[in-house]
């Protein structure tokens, strides 16, 4: 059985209109990386790092998915109806929901969910689409510690040992709008490099893109609909 692991990150979406984090004009442009994406920041400032979270929260809903979105839930689909021979893992490192929203039904948020929240006392996930600030209390235990269900530097990311599964047993790799230089997420290609296929679709060269066997460059909405319709003609019963 082809086992084919899909990683995706802030280029995928970006198509949709959402701004990257490292780009000249992304969101580490405008906003002190520390103040807002640390542990660090939020125990100095909560206020702040609750109202940049609250924002792009509230903000999420005007920006639908692509095709490259509808085509990666495309071959999730096939898979799922068994019309091609092949098994697919879907991680992303994105936060956003468009994956879902596209029809993808099993994925990995590697990095967390925007529409999630965390409790620290209870440690209850739960889904959390409304504003959330310092005072307000957990509706599981009641205590006033939540924070977003984000995984901020320095923190473990989730789903490590799951992934760490799929990649010891699948035969391609495929990286799509990523920058290379996040871990742990840069370094899965190195961990499966030599021993199955790999390949890297993104708008230009990464900083990993020599790690990768292939790398196609172009447009997320171009590149990614055709690669599927490639695996799906490939991977036919």
């Amino acid at each position: 059985m082809n086992k084919i692991v899909v990683l995706t990150g802030a280029g995928i979406s970006q198509e949709s209109g959402l701004d990257t984090f490292r780009d000249a004009n992304g969101i580490w442009a405008k906003y002190n990386m520390e103040e807002v994406c640390t542990l660090e920041g939020f125990k100095k400032n909560p206020e702040k790092l609750h109202e940049f979270y609250n924002q792009l929260r509230s903000n999420l809903p005007k920006y639908l998915p692509n095709a490259a979105h509808i085509a990666l839930a495309k071959l999730e689909q096939a898979v799922l109806k068994k019309e091609i021979e092949a098994e697919l893992v879907l991680i992303t490192q994105n936060i956003d929901d468009l994956h879902e929203r596209a029809g993808s039904r099993f994925l990995y948020h590697m990095h967390g969910e925007l529409y999630k929240i965390r409790c620290t006392t209870c440690d209850r996930r739960m889904e959390w689409h409304k504003s959330c600030f310092p005072y307000t209390s957990c509706p599981y235990c009641h205590a006033v510690t939540l924070r977003p269900d984000i995984v901020w530097f320095g923190e473990m990311p989730y789903y490590m040992q799951e992934i760490g599964r799929a990649l010891s047993d699948c035969n391609l790799f495929v990286a799509i709008g990523t920058s290379g230089v996040v871990y742990p997420a840069a370094g899965f290609v190195n961990e499966v490099q030599g021993r199955v296929k790999t390949i890297e679709l993104n708008l230009e060269h990464s900083m990993g893109t020599s790690n990768f066997d292939e790398s196609w460059q172009g447009s997320a909405t171009e590149l990614v609909p055709e690669f599927v319709n490639y695996l799906l003609n490939a991977y036919q019963k």
